[in-house]
């Protein structure tokens, strides 16, 4: 028999053997069944999208708490008394963070015009006639008049305004909508978020904004649906949607259909003036700026928003490790369990109601997260250091979980040497896996390469064969969906790679290195499906999956090996290369969690603008280039209107301080 023939023979009955033996999953190797367990709950109608702070994100946190504990983690977080019940038990690994999860009408939401004149007082029902909106400022205001302002917008990059002078002290009454129409692509594109008019309207004085609705019927659209964004805080001023018939009320008609008329009419007069090159365009630009008189109205209106916190958790749950010295470091290894519910906010989906199953965001990264949990605490030796495995929630709404986390770790920070984070891990396809962070560690690259080698388990056999002895091959291997293993003998089977540098990201992983720990970013990349119902468990690649376990595992096992901790570094930003709508570029780490007094950093870049001018982690920015600043909104507007080049004052609050400091932007590569 030729050594090419026997050779082959002997793969065949190898693997016949080891399937034989290999009916249950081992330490050593990741199993699909398992896998595809986790992903078809947690991505089941019985979760419901699992949008955080809802109770199928809650029963999601319970199910990892459950199985933390059946691998025999500790909780991580810690009680005064042994636990007494199961309940209490899981409840151990749950570590708890502010989230605002619903936002309901309060008692004192009236709307009046001329209340002391009997004949011409009209009031207007809540949820009829008009809406506060969910991120409404409660407030009052009384005696004011109302100004037409067009579509409520101001961009000095695009030199449109549509505020003129006469706006100080009045409420402003906008049209929804843009200059662009139906057009998803076109310059004015966010401002169909209604958060960026608030922002508009409060920076020209106006004591409070009214959004005519685009629907016939108030409750027909979508910003009579109460919805609050944690990541944003409150508008500074009331903020409310008026219906189309309170409008032409307001506008000293009765005819409804002069609505579509005015809409018709304002869209083609900026239409036009924005087909010519001018100084600046909308109706502050207009000679006439009162081209649409509104009633000489006096207004009395209260808004009364009541935001309501629920229950809303990380998962917690450590391996202490096993070496005297080295017990006392973590490696965190992360995954977020929460996705978007039935949809709405960040949903793709063209309608709202329907179960968002998030499968592959990110059940596959929970479901290899757990998986990494058995494996680590079934194998032996065990890990030198404590592994920290941390299943977050409100990623999906801006990194909450995990920026609390960062902020109230379990394990001091200094001592966490690198976080690994798993987020869409489910869809590998011809090999293909995407690794962020490689740049956040010196020890990072080298790593990868070494270890993106085959999947193997090491077998021996000594073939007492004429003129072959003692031959040794390597079998790659992953449990299968039967228990028994999937082998292969293809020495290609190893990940095509692309490596990013960059340690910020859209995923957890960003809160931690925005506090300098060194990270990796492990996903397959984005699909037709994401963000939509049509995430469902049985497109995950289960085999694939449990390759990237594999591959994961190794990475922790030889990270671990080292008396060494990786070293960080500044990574390369990817993000300074993509174009973001912003002709400048400040290098700010914004903290996402809700604020109304400031925006607090979580870091900022190495050599940026924001650098230079003294910022640092830490730093709340409360006004920049002359606009208050109350969250992440704000600044960010603030940030449309800056120039590169330009110096501008940044005042923030430093240890209780209020500090001005300078800074010039750098224009956007």
């Amino acid at each position: 028999m030729k050594l090419k023939e026997f050779k082959r023979s002997l793969v065949f009955l190898v693997a016949f053997l080891i399937a034989v033996v290999a009916q249950q999953p081992s330490a050593s190797t990741p199993s699909v069944e398992h896998l595809r367990q986790i992903v078809e709950y947690l991505a089941s109608d019985a979760l419901e999208g699992r949008r955080t702070g809802t109770p199928g994100a809650n029963d999601a946190a319970h199910y990892i708490a459950g199985e933390f504990n059946r691998f025999g983690l500790r909780p991580g977080m810690q009680m005064a008394r042994p636990a007494r019940t199961r309940g209490e038990n899981q409840a151990r690994y749950l570590q708890p963070f502010p989230f605002v999860a619903s936002v309901e009408l309060g008692k004192n939401n009236l709307f009046f015009v001329n209340p002391g004149r009997a004949a011409d007082t009209a009031q207007f029902q809540v949820g009829e006639d008009w809406m506060p909106l969910g991120f409404s400022s409660n407030g009052r205001v009384e005696s004011s008049r109302a100004i037409f302002v067009g579509y409520g917008i101001t961009d000095a990059e695009l030199k449109y305004n549509d505020y003129p002078s006469v706006t100080t002290g009045k409420v402003a009454l906008a049209i929804s909508g843009t200059p662009d129409g139906d057009n998803p692509h076109g310059k004015f594109t966010r401002y169909e978020d209604v958060r960026w008019k608030a922002i508009a309207a409060r920076n020209a004085g106006a004591r409070a904004l009214l959004i005519i609705s685009r629907e016939a019927s108030l409750k027909d659209d979508r910003l009579s649906r109460l919805h609050y964004d944690n990541s944003g805080g409150e508008a500074g001023i009331p903020v409310a949607v008026i219906s189309r018939k309170s409008a032409i009320r307001l506008l000293g008609d009765n005819d409804i259909r002069k609505i579509a008329a005015l809409e018709m009419m304002y869209g083609k007069v900026v239409s036009q003036q924005l087909s010519k090159a001018a100084g600046s365009y909308g109706l502050a630009a207009l000679p006439d700026a009162n081209i649409v008189p509104v009633v000489e109205y006096s207004f009395n209106f209260s808004t009364d928003v009541t935001r309501r916190e629920s229950p809303s958790f990380n998962v917690v749950g450590i391996l202490p490790g096993s070496d005297p010295k080295l017990k006392n470091e973590a490696i965190v290894i992360g995954a977020h369990y929460d996705h978007l519910g039935r949809g709405g906010e960040g949903s793709l989906a063209p309608r709202e109601g329907d179960i968002h199953h998030g499968a592959d965001d990110n059940a596959s990264g929970v479901a290899a997260l757990i998986e990494l949990a058995r494996m680590f605490s079934s194998q032996n030796p065990k890990p030198r250091r404590t592994i920290v495995f941390i299943a977050f929630s409100g990623e999906e709404e801006g990194l909450i979980g995990s920026n609390y986390y960062v902020n109230h770790p379990v394990v001091p920070l200094p001592n966490t040497v690198a976080m690994i984070n798993m987020d869409m891990v489910g869809r590998l396809k011809e090999k293909k896996l995407i690794v962020g962070g490689v740049g956040t560690a010196q020890e990072w690259r080298s790593m990868i390469d070494s270890d993106n080698s085959i999947q193997s388990l090491a077998v021996s056999v000594n073939a007492p064969v004429a003129g072959v002895a003692n031959v040794s091959m390597n079998l790659p291997i992953v449990v299968g969906a039967n228990g028994r293993p999937v082998v292969s003998i293809d020495p290609t089977k190893r990940f095509d790679l692309t490596l990013n540098e960059d340690g910020y990201g859209p995923s957890d992983h960003s809160s931690f290195y925005a506090k300098q720990i060194p990270v990796l970013f492990f996903w397959t990349g984005t699909h037709d499906d994401y963000h939509k119902p049509s995430d469902t468990a049985d497109k995950i690649n289960y085999e694939g999956e449990a390759r990237i376990v594999s591959f994961v595992e190794r990475l922790v096992r030889e990270l671990d090996k080292s008396d060494k901790r990786p070293t960080y570094t500044v990574a390369k930003s990817e993000s300074q290369g993509r174009s973001t709508g912003f002709r400048v570029y400040l290098g700010t780490i914004p903290n996402y969690a809700d604020s109304n007094d400031g925006l607090k950093l979580d870091g900022v870049r190495d050599d940026s603008p924001a650098a230079k001018a003294g910022l640092r982690a830490g730093d709340k920015i409360v006004k920049i280039a002359g606009r208050e600043v109350k969250n992440v909104y704000d600044y960010t507007y603030a940030l449309g209107e800056m120039k590169a080049g330009q110096e501008y004052e940044v005042e923030i609050i430093r240890d209780a301080q209020r500090l001005t400091l300078r800074i010039t932007p750098a224009a956007r590569k």
